[in-house]
């Protein structure tokens, strides 16, 4: 006869029934399917769009796009502060000397594309600081109005004033660029043209920015680019259906070109998909802002002077600078 073993309780329990241990089984399995997607997502979400050393691995056609790709003399550091949503964070590199010296140093903010965050693409920030900037991005995956740029842009004034604030009185308010790719290129030309802060604004560089057209078809953060008042470079890749027919088709890119009035400068990268225009003319971004908002002549000569190096890059295509005084400066 067979014999019972009692539970250790004393306690004999009945056996789970087939139907329910069915139940549980299918109640798991989208619970286990939902923590996979989720945890994939935050991956996917992190992960970066620029790594390190990404500089060294970018073709160049020209002695000052190699020069101003590499890192600058300056040891930088980073800081991070809490925002409302939907910013969420700002991230800011900057020169190590600005907590020790009196010295102000000129600003770059840097405006995500779709879906972007600035912890996504530090490697540039802390080139760009390198060179002797302070360096501003949020999380905002959403930039098209130009909207968190302005707040951005009002928060680092207000710690210029702020008396026990690391940036007090180290921003250059005179020398302040502005560069942003894809949604983020429209999101500059947002804060050029329909902001009174504008006028903070020295130097603009869009990356592949969404093209009028595009945003007044698809989006709701259309633009007119006659608007823009400072000196501006628009850069642009070659490849792909996305960058080409629907971001910033090349008719698109000369209409716009055509209309701004003011120092001009465009060009598009041979070769280069949407995505690689993230940094792939990393080059002339930095040396653009480096004769815009330090006065660096060596930089200058990529765009003006005998033989402006970007006009004859041999990497490049559709190239077109009306610099104005600029010119005559170089000259």
């Amino acid at each position: 006869m067979a014999v019972k073993v009692p539970q250790k309780d004393g306690v004999r329990r009945p056996k789970m029934r087939l139907w329910k241990k069915v139940l549980l089984i299918l109640f798991l399995i989208p619970v286990a399917l939902i923590v996979a997607l989720g945890a994939l997502y935050l991956v996917w979400d992190n992960y970066p769009d620029i790594r390190d050393g990404y500089n060294e691995e970018i073709k160049t056609g020209g002695e000052i796009e190699q020069r101003y790709l590499q890192f600058g003399s300056y040891a930088t550091k980073k800081t991070t502060v809490k925002a409302d949503d939907p910013i969420k964070k700002y991230t800011i590199y900057y020169p190590e000397e600005l907590e020790s010296s009196d010295k102000s140093h000129p600003m770059i903010l840097v405006v995500n594309g779709t879906g972007g965050k600035a912890t996504k693409y530090e490697p540039q920030f802390k080139l760009f600081a390198s060179w002797g900037f302070i360096v501003v991005g949020t999380q905002d995956k959403n930039t098209g109005s130009g909207q968190t740029t302005i707040t951005t842009l009002n928060y680092m004034l207000d710690e210029n004033k702020r008396s026990d604030s690391v940036f007090h009185n180290k921003i250059d308010v005179e020398n302040i660029g502005i560069t942003g790719f894809s949604q983020g290129g429209a999101a500059v030309f947002n804060v050029l043209t329909k902001y009174d802060e504008s006028k903070y604004i020295k130097a603009a560089a869009p990356l592949s920015p969404v093209s009028e057209k595009t945003t007044s078809e698809m989006t709701d953060y259309t633009y007119d680019s006659s608007k823009v008042k400072c000196p501006i470079m628009i850069l642009a890749g070659t490849e792909g259906e996305f960058e080409t027919e629907i971001v910033i088709p090349i008719d698109e890119l000369n209409k716009q070109y055509d209309k701004i009035e003011v120092p001009k400068v465009m060009a598009r990268r041979i070769g280069m998909d949407h995505d690689h225009m993230m940094y792939s003319a990393g080059g002339y971004v930095m040396a653009w802002f480096m004769w815009q908002l330090q006065g660096d002549e060596n930089a200058a000569k990529a765009f003006v002077g005998e033989n402006p190096e970007l006009m004859n890059n041999e990497l490049y295509q559709d190239q077109k600078a009306s610099l104005g005084n600029f010119e005559n400066k170089a000259n």
